[in-house]
């Protein structure tokens, strides 16, 4: 807790001098300023909608967030697999994932927008596009470190390339997705708040970027902190998943 601690007196320390000198000074405003701007955002609703905008925004980026990433996990596993088992679908494939995965995804932003318009497809397919290549390399490459002793034993008992896949290699792979998953959530955000920011009329990176002209920076610090909370959360529920499904994983490091 210390490092953050030291950050939250820092900041402080910076507020109260800027205030100090100007108190109309938005820039850094006074914790006790976030702190109620937040308990007001969480609590009271918009006068004209009658909503709670903060949980509106959570709802909208969080359904968002979680489709992508579980969308380009199925993919990337599936890919993954395929790369790592099947030598044919390994040459076909494999230079074609690591072009894609150098390819800047939000330059494809306004490419998307135009093919799948502004809706919520074009928020969720950044996604996609932004993490699965990456997802996908390590994947195949995790299947290709798996010792050929087990395939050939599998072969040898019998097994097709459909068994190996299920009952060899996905119990190996599974905790190395759950890993790229969390390593992912962060590039994940980045493109959905970007996605939001250009178009979109609800979500928590549009709010941030209306409030910005307004250099709402109390509203602004909350909405940061909260998306960092969010990120904290699913990041830890994740390894908390991994930790109680593979155990033996857990063990090994």
């Amino acid at each position: 807790m210390l490092p953050f601690a030291l950050l939250l007196i820092a900041y402080a320390i910076a507020s109260d001098i800027r205030l100090s000198a100007n108190p109309a000074d938005k820039l850094l405003p006074a914790p006790t300023t976030i702190w109620n701007t937040a308990v007001a955002l969480f609590t009271e609703p918009d006068r004209r909608s009658g909503e709670i905008l903060l949980w509106k925004d959570t709802f909208a980026s969080l359904t968002r967030l979680l489709g992508g990433v579980a969308i380009a996990a199925a993919i990337s596993l599936a890919l993954g697999l395929l790369i790592g088992l099947i030598p044919y679908a390994r040459r076909m494939l494999s230079d074609f994932v690591s072009v894609l995965s150098m390819v800047p995804p939000l330059a494809l932003l306004p490419i998307l927008f135009i093919v799948f318009g502004l809706g919520e497809v074009s928020k969720i397919v950044l996604i996609v596009i932004g993490i699965t290549p990456f997802m996908t390399r390590d994947l195949s490459q995790r299947v290709l470190d798996i010792p050929h002793e087990q395939m050939v034993k599998a072969q040898t008992l019998g097994a097709s390339t459909a068994v190996i896949a299920l009952r060899v290699a996905l119990p190996q792979v599974m905790p190395r997705l759950i890993s790229n998953v969390r390593l992912s959530l962060g590039s994940a955000w980045l493109f959905l708040i970007a996605a939001e920011a250009v178009a979109s009329d609800v979500g928590l990176g549009y709010r941030i970027f209306l409030v910005r002209r307004y250099l709402a920076m109390d509203v602004i610090l909350t909405y940061v902190i909260w998306i960092t909370l969010l990120a904290f959360v699913i990041d830890w529920a994740l390894k908390a998943i991994s930790r109680k499904a593979f155990p033996w994983m857990e063990a090994g490091l």
